[in-house]
């Protein structure tokens, strides 16, 4: 592979104080194409290497020194604040539920994926590209535990169980085509299914993507 096409995904800077993980990171994101412009153990020295490198991409483990509580996650939000451009991957041992939600409430170019994850190749490759365009990630098993979960007022009950199929792979961050082939539908039929999920939440008028990401932030704080 030449130059051109190791360069040819984007730029990555990685955050793990665990070496031999962040090597395997740094290692699988070049065979992918993506060019590491530098590796962290800890957050400041991910701060640094954000702001001097400017890469398309940081993948930063949520729990860090010092204390290994949320050192990534606070880092994320300090990357989004000072250099919005910049798509974050956070990884996470556990799902920890109110720290995505946290993250997630950023927008766009954002994802939140178990480290377990990152095993699946296709499923990483996935995350990272999603993200470089713009989108979002949401790992399934988040998904899946804030869509088991019960609230008294919830703003979901209007939706069909399809609906709510749709709505939670929409979550992840697939496109129609994605849930289509998801859920053994055609993309007509999913485009049908949000136009609905979008109406019986009574969202505002604006952009379809807009109002997606509307839908999808409605899901996740639905739990």
């Amino acid at each position: 592979m030449d130059a051109s096409q190791q360069t040819a995904r984007g730029r990555v800077v990685l955050a793990d104080d665990d070496v031999l993980l962040r090597e395997g990171l740094a290692s699988l994101c070049e065979r992918l194409g993506y060019e590491v412009a530098g590796q962290a153990g800890d957050a400041e020295r991910l701060l640094e290497l954000v702001h001097t490198e400017r890469p398309d991409l940081a993948i930063v483990d949520i729990r860090m020194p010092p204390d290994h509580s949320t050192e990534g996650l606070k880092a994320a939000r300090t990357i989004r604040e000072r250099h919005p451009g910049t798509g974050i991957l956070v990884l996470s041992a556990y799902v920890e539920v109110e720290e995505a939600l946290e993250l997630l409430a950023g927008g766009h170019r954002i994802g939140y994926l178990l480290k377990s994850r990152v095993t699946v190749v296709d499923d990483f490759i996935e995350a990272l590209d999603r993200i470089h365009k713009g989108g979002s990630v949401v790992d399934p098993s988040l998904v899946h535990q804030l869509f088991s979960a019960q609230r008294r007022d919830d703003p979901l009950s209007v939706l069909s169980a399809r609906e709510r199929e749709v709505l939670a792979l929409m979550a992840e961050g697939r496109s129609n085509s994605g849930i289509g082939r998801r859920l053994w539908g055609t993309e007509g039929t999913v485009e049908k299914h949000v136009r609905s999920i979008l109406g019986k939440l009574r969202l505002p008028g604006a952009a379809d993507d807009h109002r997606r990401v509307l839908a999808v932030l409605t899901f996740l704080e639905s739990r």
